[in-house]
């Protein structure tokens, strides 16, 4: 089973943008110990970064065709891009949101998530791992689904 993991803008720069705000580890790494965690689960991860909103969207959509969900940190388009929402609930996966700090104590406006109504859950504040319980949520979900199939 595949899931696609998707960050926004500025991720790019992890390690070295900002720190004491999102750690010191680089997207690269994050990646990295993200996918062998995945194997040994079972699962196989993609990964897709961009500055872009269209196309954050893009690889939204065409992950509808072959993968099981996502896991996404929308970085500044969580607060405000109503066409990523639109993305998310058009594409009728499980996503997860997901943020390196905690934006509920950080500026107000990084209080409100738009893409969160259409999100089967957030996960905030927990850094790099943020990611690991995203796949832990995701993976257990797959399975409680498959159960009650039974």
């Amino acid at each position: 089973m595949k899931i696609l993991v998707i960050n926004g803008p500025n991720l790019n720069l992890l390690g070295e943008r900002e720190p004491n705000i999102y750690g010191g580890d680089t997207l690269e790494s994050i990646n990295a110990t993200l996918s062998k965690k995945a194997e040994k689960m079972g699962y196989e991860l993609s990964f897709f970064q961009s500055n872009s909103e269209g196309a954050l969207i893009d690889a939204l959509h065409a992950s509808r065709t072959d993968c099981a969900g996502v896991i996404l940190n929308a970085g500044a388009y969580t607060h405000y891009s109503y066409a990523i929402r639109d993305a998310i609930a058009a594409i009728k996966l499980p996503v997860v949101e997901v943020h390196l700090s905690n934006v509920n104590s950080r500026d107000e406006f990084r209080k409100t998530s738009v893409i969160a109504p259409v999100c089967v859950g957030s996960i905030a504040g927990f850094g790099k791992y943020s990611y690991h319980l995203a796949l832990d949520a995701l993976c257990y979900r797959f399975s409680a689904d498959q159960e009650a199939k039974k």
